[in-house]
């Protein structure tokens, strides 16, 4: 492959400031086509499904965290004193979010809390409910840390 010359190096870098000191000149309102119709922003209806609806997800992405990326065989075998604890509890513009929290029996006998949060439009690609959980005692990458604080309303 050929080196580029002098000439072409040149011919770029001129192109580039004229390019350049074409983007200095004032800034202007949108245009009538600029203006973005149909784009009126979210509309949230506060469809957010009840807590018992997560706990599969929840049991799920357990095992897959702690088998994929801990090597650990922990699972949680079930959920107990199921209850939600706030719905949308910041203004009504918010994404709405129902928080909740369960006790979660695990393989290794105990019984941990676990808190979690149903968000709409937040699954995949923004379709259908998304799920946010944090099991206390085992939230081994800190990311609600301290105690899962984070994963609450």
């Amino acid at each position: 492959m050929r080196a580029p010359s002098q000439k072409s190096l040149r011919f770029a870098a001129v192109l580039g400031l004229m390019l350049g000191a074409l983007s200095l000149g004032e800034a202007r309102a949108a245009n009538p086509l600029e203006l973005n119709f149909w784009l009126s922003g979210p509309r949230y209806d506060g469809a957010v499904a009840d807590c018992d609806r997560a706990l599969p997800t929840i049991a799920t992405q357990f095992w897959e965290k702690e088998s994929g990326f801990w090597n650990s065989p922990l699972k949680i075998t079930g959920f107990s004193a199921v209850r939600e604890v706030a719905f949308r509890p910041w203004q009504s513009d918010n994404i709405p979010r129902r928080y909740c929290t369960a006790d979660a029996m695990l393989t290794d006998g105990k019984v941990r809390k676990v808190h979690f949060s149903l968000i709409e439009d937040g699954g995949f690609a923004g379709y259908g409910n998304g799920v946010e959980w944090c099991v206390v005692g085992v939230d081994r990458n800190w990311a609600y840390n301290p105690a899962c604080r984070a994963a609450k309303p």
